[in-house]
């Protein structure tokens, strides 16, 4: 431990300094040493998160119903069976039933300009859409994991500051309370200090109840209880991030880029509308005199003098045109959203070094003079504590710093889709 001055520093304040050197460690990057071996990581809580997700079974069972709409897309249209009586009753000759005409006759409408072959592309191109969709919100589920995990660390770390502070103010109200008893202060210092005591306890208290709050908001995403330890120390390394790939192959773009094929598939199903459908029929007729029967063919085909699917078709092209559009704005606006955390996640970690190597340690140093000066009456206890309100400020303010990094590394791993492998391979899991 560095020295200010040539005096050896007394017990108690060695005492202090040696507590003050240990949360300063705790909150540097020796950090790495805790004695507390990790017990939930980040993967594993992703991992928990995704195996446990409720909403899965509903997106298998619009992904089976997708899977049937595309089996009934390919099926033709049902054929028709008719019976005709002709000259079942009338007046005159016609009044006895033996001249009764009965036909049968089978009818089938023949589809053209490729409908079932429209009908089917339609429906493939919206189950991928469905499946994308599921993959998507499913991301959506992971990034609140990543974030709730973020939040768990700066809580737990909020809490080692005000461990740290309360054991501070408590040495100095210990000095505080031998110079007052020795009449070397007066008595509104000693009051001060158990001011400041309680105010740090009531703050410790609050970080314990914040940290245990955001445990339990983890663990609920899998259902579980917050019986587990978290290792801070991916909490305070953070390098600068690398710039991802910028190619389209995020869900959230291939779930726009499956919407425009459904969109083209539908303009190509409107198009096959337009086409007529012809009905062509074949029967037997029996004849009322005799027993003598007769073939009966006909057909029938619709004449697009009104309704010729023209306005249907402009509407799917022009949804189509937009679903192109769509995909080109996310597409910039996602390099724009990318392009800004890169940035903000480099000025973080840079600031969060800065702190660790500059300010802390120069806040440190001054507590350190301030309480050597301190306890050879040289400064008051006013000076001590705005020496060490500078340090743990200094402390929380890397913390802050830190907990943005991460929630901001949160959002740029939900946009390049990061973690889409982890929904893969749960969702493979699952189908064995």
């Amino acid at each position: 431990m560095p020295k200010t001055s040539g005096v050896r520093p007394p017990p108690r304040l060695r005492a202090w300094l040696a507590s003050a050197a240990i949360a300063a460690s705790l909150l540097g990057p020796a950090a790495t040493a805790q004695a507390t071996p990790p017990g939930l990581t980040q993967t594993d809580a992703l991992s928990r998160a995704a195996a446990y997700d409720p909403t899965r079974p509903a997106v298998e069972a619009r992904v089976a119903a997708g899977e049937a709409a595309v089996r009934q897309a390919g099926v033709k249209p049902n054929p028709s069976l008719g019976v005709e009586l002709e000259n079942f009753a009338g007046t005159g000759a016609y009044s006895l039933l033996d001249r009764t005409e009965a036909t049968v006759s089978y009818e089938q409408t023949l589809e053209r300009g490729g409908k079932r072959e429209a009908r089917t592309g339609l429906a493939r191109a919206q189950l991928d859409t469905v499946r994308l969709r599921g993959a998507v919100r499913s991301l959506d589920v992971l990034r609140d994991v990543e974030v709730a995990y973020a939040e768990a660390l700066a809580a737990e770390a909020e809490l080692l500051i005000a461990d740290a502070r309360l054991v501070a103010v408590q040495s100095a109200q210990r000095d505080v309370d031998r110079r007052v008893k020795s009449a070397r202060d007066p008595l509104f210092a000693g009051s001060r200090a158990e001011t400041i005591v309680a105010q740090a306890e009531i703050t410790r208290d609050e970080a314990r109840a914040a940290a245990a709050a955001a445990r339990a908001n983890l663990a609920a995403y899998w259902g579980g209880g917050a019986d587990f330890a978290l290792d801070l120390k991916t909490f305070f390394e953070v390098t600068p991030p690398t710039l991802p790939s910028t190619a389209s192959d995020a869900p959230d773009l291939q779930l726009l880029a499956a919407e425009r094929d459904a969109a083209a598939a539908a303009v190509r199903v409107e198009q096959s509308r337009a086409v007529t459908d012809p009905t062509v029929r074949a029967g037997i007729r029996y004849l009322g005199q005799g027993d003598d029967v007769a073939v009966v063919v006909g057909g029938s085909i619709p004449l697009r003098r009104y309704d010729t699917n023209k306005a249907a078709i402009e509407r799917a092209q022009a949804e189509r045109t937009a679903a192109e559009i769509e995909v080109e704005a996310a597409r910039l606006a996602r390099a724009r959203q990318i392009a800004r955390l890169i940035t903000q996640l480099s000025a973080s970690a840079r600031e969060s070094e800065r702190i660790r190597t500059e300010v802390i340690p120069a806040s440190v140093r001054t507590v350190e003079q301030v309480r050597a000066g301190f306890a050879r009456g040289g400064f008051q206890y006013s000076d001590v504590a705005e020496a060490e309100k500078a340090l743990f400020d200094a402390r929380a303010r890397r913390v802050a710093v830190l907990r943005q990094h991460h929630l901001d590394r949160a959002a740029l791993d939900r946009l390049t889709g990061r973690h889409a492998g982890l929904v893969s391979q749960i969702a493979r899991a699952e189908t064995r």
